[in-house]
């Protein structure tokens, strides 16, 4: 039985329209994650149909530990998106299963990744990323029932795509419990930032440019 309606399936191609470059989905898998897993390729399945630009590649995690590790993953699923002929790896990755108000970000990874939409950050916002000169990680802890969540998600996803030092990371807080307990997500959207500045809701990209400045000067 497919996971999505009809309907559903006539907004996501609706979404794909203007997609110019190819879109490769990299899932890790593993027996531990279990039905959770299979859904997520379940669902990938499914979304990558939906156009011709889009492929789905499922590894496992233990398996195919060194390509993980290379692509950054260590959370199975684990969702990369590679851009581009060259798969070129921006550091666009989703932990869990993209169900829900997620489904959205996982959409809108694929439009950013795939040309269909621009990051289209200001020009505070670009000229502090040309600054940045070593690795920066953001962390989005969401749940499938916030809707502010998506926009979290996204946010961090359009400054990875803007910058080649920084990694975004959507995760799903309620299948990774303990990294909820090590973040102290008391509630969604939670941002941290190389684990040094922590940022409570769905912010604007204004106030998010300070947590970046913020963390900057923290790890200096």
């Amino acid at each position: 039985m497919a996971l999505m309606q009809e309907k559903d399936r006539k907004a996501v191609q609706g979404a794909f329209t203007g997609l110019n470059r190819p879109v490769d989905i990299v899932l890790f898998t593993s027996a531990e994650s279990g039905e959770y897993s299979e859904v997520t390729q379940e669902l990938l399945q499914e979304v990558v149909a939906l156009h011709p630009m889009l492929s789905l590649h499922v590894y496992d995690l233990d398996q195919d530990s060194a390509y993980a590790a290379e692509l950054g993953v260590d959370k199975a699923p684990g969702i990369v998106f590679l851009v581009g002929e060259e798969r070129q790896n921006h550091g666009l990755r989703f932990a869990g299963l993209p169900s829900g108000y997620e489904f959205a970000s996982l959409i809108e990874a694929i439009r950013l990744a795939g040309g269909a939409v621009q990051p289209d950050l200001q020009p505070a916002t670009m000229a502090l990323l040309e600054t940045i000169q070593s690795p920066m990680h953001l962390q989005v802890f969401v749940t499938p029932t916030c809707p502010y969540c998506p926009r979290a998600v996204v946010m961090a996803y359009r400054l990875a795509l803007a910058s080649p030092y920084i990694s975004a990371e959507g995760i799903e807080v309620t299948e990774f419990p303990e990294l909820g307990d090590r973040y102290a997500v008391m509630g969604v959207p939670k941002t941290v930032i190389d684990d040094l500045v922590h940022i409570e809701g769905a912010v604007p990209e204004g106030m998010m440019v300070n947590k970046l400045r913020e963390a900057i000067a923290a790890a200096a």
